[in-house]
């Protein structure tokens, strides 16, 4: 009998890089090496369009139902990654957005 493998079976496989990843690239910081230099800080700031912009590409991936939970969402991991918004904590940002200052755009 043996094995019954398609031979026209093609796998599609997608990388979509993390939200972390894709903020940090937002920083525009140089390249390290990551074997030597652990646990950095990354001070630097983000604008509010950049996190839109991350949102909107970790959207398929989100779990919140609309693009405001996303940015909500990206907001929570640049504060863990430790940057800023426009020189804003993200968590102030985030209150804004829950008390209707800062407006999100929709999908």
């Amino acid at each position: 009998m043996g094995n019954s493998v398609p031979k026209d079976l093609e796998h599609q496989i997608e990388v979509v890089p993390s939200a972390s990843a894709l903020i940090i690239k937002a920083l525009k910081e140089p390249p390290r090496d990551r074997k030597k230099v652990k646990n950095i800080k990354h001070s630097g700031s983000v604008t509010f369009d950049e996190i839109v912009a991350v949102a909107r590409q970790m959207r398929p991936r989100s779990i919140a139902r609309e693009l405001s939970g996303t940015i909500k969402e990206i907001l929570g991991t640049a504060q863990s990654v430790g940057c800023t918004i426009d020189g804003r904590p993200p968590h102030d940002v985030i209150d804004d957005i829950n008390s209707g200052k800062v407006e999100c755009p929709s999908d």
